[in-house]
């Protein structure tokens, strides 16, 4: 697995996760953090040239510094909701989210808002590394991940564990705010344009919209997800301090 840019390669060194950083010849006070952190970690660094980097990155913007990654742990259902403890598991659901910048905008948000993990399927999802991983700002290598087969399975596995699940959906009754985020939630959404498939929308305890007051009719799916979280973490804050 390869990534690229300094907030990404900076993160995946801080969690231990790089095993090899490339930079190129030119330098600034960012990669020599990087490199700093590398040698702390004992990760080799190698100066290359800039068209080697460009082959690594894809094409990608990668600011003079790529690093190659040990693969990540890919976690169960099951481990997400266990890892949440004391706290009440908060989770995001993906159900056909492919494009790598809202997956990386998602991922960024899931560790920002402290939630406790997301889960995706193995099919029609964005890969983890490249574009992905700089979207994120680093957060790949910090969130929880489980990849699934199934979806709706996992919605199943989800409320054997005592977690509900929330769908979001244009044309669902409720909106999103009236919902307790404070109990065992999972956050499920879809991609843009199809939404959430039939077989998914069924699995969910509730379907909930997040009202639109203006002439567009949705939010980017990475902006409405980023949303539903911080209305849970706000209400987790609230219901924390009551109880203070």
């Amino acid at each position: 697995m390869i990534i690229y840019g300094l907030n990404p390669v900076i993160e995946a060194l801080r969690a231990g996760r790089v095993t090899r950083v490339r930079i190129g010849p030119r330098g600034d006070k960012r990669i020599d953090e990087a490199i700093a952190l590398a040698r702390e970690k004992r990760v080799p660094v190698e100066r290359v040239d800039p068209a080697s980097l460009e082959r690594a990155a894809r094409g990608g913007v990668h600011q003079g510094i790529v690093a190659d990654l040990e693969a990540p742990r890919d976690y169960t259902v099951e481990q997400l909701v266990a890892a949440a403890a004391p706290e009440a598991p908060l989770l995001v659901v993906l159900d056909g989210v492919e494009d790598p910048h809202n997956l990386g905008a998602i991922l960024r948000t899931v560790d920002a808002a402290g939630a406790h993990g997301l889960v995706r399927q193995s099919r029609h999802s964005a890969s983890l590394d490249g574009i992905t991983a700089k979207a994120s700002a680093g957060a790949v290598s910090h969130v929880r991940i489980a990849t699934v087969v199934n979806i709706a399975r996992a919605l199943e596995e989800l409320k054997d564990a005592g977690v509900w699940t929330v769908g979001f959906a244009g044309d669902a009754p409720d909106s999103y705010d009236v919902v307790d985020y404070s109990l065992p939630t999972a956050l499920v959404v879809g991609a843009e344009g199809e939404g959430l498939r039939r077989l998914v929308r069924e699995r969910c305890d509730r379907l909930v919209r997040i009202p639109m007051r203006g002439a567009i009719s949705s939010l980017n799916v990475s902006v409405a997800t980023g949303a539903a979280l911080f209305e849970a973490a706000r209400q987790r804050r609230s219901k924390s301090a009551t109880m203070e």
